[in-house]
């Protein structure tokens, strides 16, 4: 195996891995928040987007669903120049297309934004999408099942188990100047408006921060 491909191999494993353990505290935060099994399981499979999911369980829980689709949807309204950007990693056909876009995060577009066009971005955006899907699949059950054996999830501190996750992937991203200024911006911003706004607008907030950006 070239060294490539071991990289690509060894960057992805780690990564499941890590998607696993935040898949496992969504399902136990899930189920701990009074969400029946089945809309966990099928939130996991035909949603499969990590942080809307922490976000939708928040505002369900405080009894706001229509703002938890209005912010999934917000939230993840980045999909689309993400699908303009990788449209030739996913390949062609209906069906690769079809499939391609469910597997489509900001880590299997990262992984095949880093190659150039060809065979090897798409072995890098399929392998890493079906890996975290998989990976997400099996950590929900887990924490589901964690979570109807657990009474106190927050005991295990699996509630801090995703945003620690979310910062270390982050974490080589503010490397840059400019990324580094908008993520603390964009934070700042979501702290100062959490105790007065209700759970998940602040997150919303946190978009704010591009405002910079887009001022330079």
């Amino acid at each position: 195996m070239r060294t490539a491909e071991r990289t690509l191999v060894r960057d992805v494993g780690a990564l499941g891995v890590a998607v696993l353990a935040v898949g496992a505290s969504f399902g136990a935060i899930a189920i701990a928040a009074g969400l029946p099994v089945w809309a966990v399981v099928a939130m996991s499979v035909f949603v499969f987007a990590g942080g809307s999911q922490f976000m939708a369980v928040g505002l369900v829980t405080v009894g706001n669903p229509f703002a938890a689709v209005f912010a999934g949807l917000l939230l993840n309204a980045r999909h689309l120049p993400f699908g303009l950007a990788i449209a030739d990693a996913i390949g062609h056909g209906w069906w690769r297309r079809l499939v391609g876009s469910h597997l489509l995060v900001d880590e299997s577009v990262a992984f095949a934004m880093a190659l150039p066009a060809g065979p090897g971005r798409q072995r890098a955006y399929w392998s890493t999408g079906v890996t975290l899907f998989i990976a997400w699949q099996i950590g929900t059950v887990l924490g589901i099942l964690l979570g109807g054996s657990v009474g106190d999830t927050d005991a295990l501190g699996l509630d801090a188990a995703f945003p620690a996750g979310m910062i270390a992937l982050l974490l080589p991203s503010l490397r840059d100047r400019d990324t580094r200024q908008v993520a603390l911006s964009g934070a700042l911003v979501a702290v100062l408006a959490t105790p007065l706004l209700p759970a998940g607008l602040p997150v919303l907030l946190a978009l704010s921060g591009l405002l910079l950006a887009w001022r330079r």
